[in-house]
């Protein structure tokens, strides 16, 4: 047993955490939240001097003062020293747990992977839960995106999506129709946020000119299962692409309207912009519409891009790239 998906301490880089997908490490790191955390000092106990605090393990040691109380002061003085010594102890033997387990070997990226909860040593518990689409705590009007730290609006007439791939969330219209093309269920919307991987380009514009063609593809020619939902594309047009704010930063995006043998096709779109949080990692958000009757709007694009958000900053929005239109 592995532990879920989540934020654990990297046992290769002290002082930070970095992103478990549930299988393997991923590059996502970010600072841990008790590095960052102010330190508040102790206030002064009566009759017993000033604390202090010892470095590294947050450990009060009590001073006794030349007027404190006698037998009853040197047994707490006494209490704390072994306190202090039994956390160096604690320490050393971490520390021998995870020499060993780096000379023993870990993932494929030098890390060993978090183990599951045994009687002699308790797995790591995550800092934040992994990405979910929906619980009932969460607001159904926002998507939440973890691991890329983001949120999505949900426009009217759609919905999180149940199912998704991997780290891949999901929005999507709620009604189903059967495919034109090889039988199935296709929809008439879809919107997907995932982090960029296989490449290390960090050029917003570059990323969404290089994604749309695969987007294009998994949506309206071949999907993941070898079916043609829509008997394949049979051409496209780039009908809009340019610079954009996501969030306080400079994005890119390209859209295609997409022809099909089957069926009316559609319009997809890739945007690309670094995220906010931890290592920056670059995020490409997909958007497929259907050109059928009844299909959502496109503006319902616009509404989600202009809606993109850091986690925990609603108030961020525009910014860096707002004032240079679309070409």
């Amino acid at each position: 047993m592995t532990p879920p998906a989540g934020w654990y301490p990297d046992p290769s880089t002290p002082g930070t955490e970095r992103w478990w997908d549930g299988t393997a490490w991923t590059d996502h790191r970010r600072t841990s939240a008790a590095v960052t955390a102010a330190y508040q000092p102790p206030q002064q106990q009566p009759g017993f001097g000033s604390p202090q605090q010892q470095p590294g393990f947050g450990t009060t040691v009590i001073q006794q003062s030349g007027t404190g109380p006698g037998p009853a002061g040197g047994g707490r003085a006494k209490i704390a020293a072994i306190s202090v010594a039994g956390a160096v102890l604690v320490a050393s033997i971490v520390t021998g747990v995870v020499v060993l387990q780096d000379d023993d070997g870990g993932d494929p990226q030098g890390s060993p992977a978090p183990t599951a909860s045994t009687v002699d040593e308790p797995s790591p518990t995550p800092t934040t839960s992994a990405p979910e689409t929906s619980t009932p705590d969460e607001d159904p009007d926002t998507l939440v995106d973890q691991l890329n730290g983001i949120t999505l609006p949900v426009p009217d007439g759609w919905e999180k999506a149940d199912d998704t791939v991997g780290n891949e969330l999901a929005l999507q219209t709620p009604d189903t129709y059967d495919c034109p093309g090889d039988p199935g269920l296709c929809r008439q919307g879809k919107i997907t946020s995932s982090t960029a991987t296989g490449t290390d380009e960090r050029s917003p514009k570059k990323l969404a000119e290089a994604d749309i063609k695969d987007a294009a593809d998994a949506a309206y020619d071949e999907d993941s299962i070898n079916r043609k939902p829509f008997g394949g594309m049979t051409r496209h047009e780039r009908v809009k692409a340019g610079t954009v704010a996501v969030g306080g930063r400079s994005g890119y995006f390209v859209r295609w309207r997409v022809h099909t043998n089957k069926g009316s096709g559609g319009y997809v779109q890739s945007l690309a912009f670094p995220s906010s949080t931890g290592s920056e990692a670059m995020v490409v958000v997909r958007f497929t519409i259907d050109a059928g009757k009844g299909a959502p709007p496109l503006s319902d694009i616009d509404e989600v891009i202009e809606g993109i958000r850091p986690v925990g900053d609603s108030e961020t929005g525009g910014g860096v790239g707002s004032s240079v239109g679309p070409s």
